[in-house]
């Protein structure tokens, strides 16, 4: 029996190939141990009530290209700007130096009314982008960061313990491209930060509060009101001390 499937009015599939999961038993830390893929052909046979599976057959890493090609996963060409960290199908990460930036603040927390709309010194920066979301770390020195440099709590308003941003009213893009980057920067300074999502943000005597209106017009960011992380770049990156894998 052949199985098809109908999308629409004009595609139809029917079922070829089919790829089979094999997991060892044993747990290890959490999560299976060995894992390994066979790829059958289907066998549609009209008189037979199910399709059958043919014999295993080597999965080859220009089938598995094939197939991440064929969801989406092919990456455009892209020329990578020095700012630029890391790159694949799914993230993109980068730093941006110290600079001034204008910023907004809500009524929902706090009483910050009298800076709104300011002019800001902001720290140095590693963004990440990745899925529709964003996550922001903040660097001590204000160079651009090797895997192994530690980071800092970016000390905003609206930013999870984790990194990862509360959108809000934020008009976050649709892509994680090189093209993107300066549409997340400016989606972020745009947005009003509202309310606080961790407990300290900053090592400033007056808090998130007492920091920002200290750094109105002003000139250069205080690197030593920033928190200290045991989280380097690449643990950032790959969500390992975060208790999941991007």
């Amino acid at each position: 029996m052949q199985v098809n499937v109908s999308i629409g009015q004009n595609h139809h599939f029917a079922l070829h190939e089919a790829l089979l999961i094999y997991r060892s038993t044993e747990h290890q830390n959490g999560s299976f141990g060995n894992t390994f893929i066979t790829l059958h052909e289907v066998n549609a046979d009209n008189c037979a009530k199910q399709p059958r599976l043919g014999p295993a057959k080597t999965l080859t890493i220009e089938f598995v290209q094939s197939l991440v090609q064929a969801l989406g996963g092919r990456v455009a060409v892209e020329f990578l700007p020095e700012n630029v960290i890391a790159r694949t199908e799914r993230l993109i990460a980068w730093w941006t130096p110290a600079q001034k930036s204008q910023m907004f603040f809500g009524t929902t927390q706090g009483d910050l009314g009298g800076i709104n709309g300011a002019i800001f010194p902001q720290p140095a920066l590693v963004w990440l982008a990745m899925d529709h979301s964003l996550s922001i770390r903040a660097l001590k020195e204000n160079r651009r960061p090797a895997a192994d440099t530690k980071l800092c709590v970016a000390p905003y308003w609206n930013v999870y313990d984790t990194g990862i941003v509360c959108l809000g009213s934020m008009r976050a893009p649709d892509a994680s491209t090189v093209a993107s980057i300066r549409q997340w920067e400016q989606s972020f300074y745009e947005s009003e930060f509202t309310h606080g999502n961790v407990g300290r943000l900053t090592r400033h005597p007056g808090g998130f509060e007492g920091l920002w209106k200290e750094l109105a017009g002003k000139e250069e960011f205080p690197a030593e009101s920033l928190i200290e992380l045991p989280e380097t770049v690449e643990e950032f990156m790959s969500g390992k001390r975060r208790g999941h894998d991007h």
